[in-house]
């Protein structure tokens, strides 16, 4: 199944550090010719780099995850800042977003954090990956104010779980952004599948597999990775009634117009 995009993977986080070759040699064979690596915070880009810089087909992306903002988020920020204006190539900005799943301690502060890489997003011309975790109203809201913009991306891992597809005809809206689905659609009390089937066009759809998180079945429960990105391709077969070929090239097409910077590798 040549073609494979996986848009959201952290093959660069310590689960990986036994068999990272390995990891990236199973991807090769499993026909996934792209990695899009989003950055955690400031303390993740030095492994972040050390990877993409060294594998071609390894994309880095720059971000604050929103789970990661603190007492200290404005220095660590001005840390993720200047790498963003390096001579660093970096493909997106991300992982971005709003979490007020555990605490919502600092929930102006995870705004302020979103709207400050919202602002990259549209300065470097570059496509926002954004999170979500039970702050939907609150993330529509943020992004609504820039409707009228150029701004583009990713809404990472929709679900539809929790209630978050009341959502969903908001989040199609916002026609620049694509959905990304990942292992989540294999579950067997998944919403996911009668949603895209009904209600998300195919052409608004990107793989991911976030990495080393939710892991499709069959390997639900282990530790996820890149090549596992096929079963979601499968499963998007069996969804939308279309040949293996027919999603990998449109998930291709899907997740180029959004990653345009990296459109000469492809």
């Amino acid at each position: 199944m040549q073609g494979l995009i996986d848009t959201h993977t952290h093959l660069f986080l310590e689960e990986f550090d036994e068999d990272r070759e390995l990891v990236l040699s199973r991807a090769k064979e499993a026909g996934v010719d792209g990695m899009f690596m989003p950055n955690i915070d400031d303390t993740s880009i030095n492994a972040l780099l050390s990877l993409c810089n060294t594998h071609e087909n390894c994309f880095p992306l720059i971000g604050f995850h929103p789970t990661s903002v603190d007492g200290h988020w404005k220095e660590r920020l001005a840390v993720v800042e200047r790498w963003l204006r390096s001579a660093q190539p970096f493909y997106g900005i991300g992982e971005a977003g709003l979490d007020f799943y555990w605490d919502d301690t600092y929930k102006k502060e995870q705004i302020e954090v979103l709207e400050k890489q919202i602002e990259w997003a549209l300065e470097f011309d570059l496509p926002l990956i954004l999170h979500c975790r039970k702050a939907y109203p609150e993330l529509i809201s943020v992004l609504s104010a820039y409707k009228r913009t150029t701004l583009y991306g990713i809404f990472h891992s929709f679900t539809g779980g929790d209630g978050d597809s009341i959502f969903l005809p908001e989040l199609l809206d916002f026609s620049s952004f694509m959905l990304g689905i990942n292992g989540v659609v294999t579950f067997k009390k998944s919403v996911l599948p009668e949603l895209l089937q009904n209600n998300i066009p195919l052409g608004r759809v990107v793989l991911e597999t976030d990495s080393p998180y939710l892991s499709p079945v069959p390997y639900r429960g282990k530790r996820n990775e890149s090549a596992y990105v096929a079963k979601v391709a499968e499963k998007l077969s069996e969804i939308y009634g279309e040949t293996p070929e027919k999603i990998v090239q449109t998930t291709l097409q899907n997740a180029l117009t959004i990653f345009r910077k990296a459109k000469m590798y492809f």
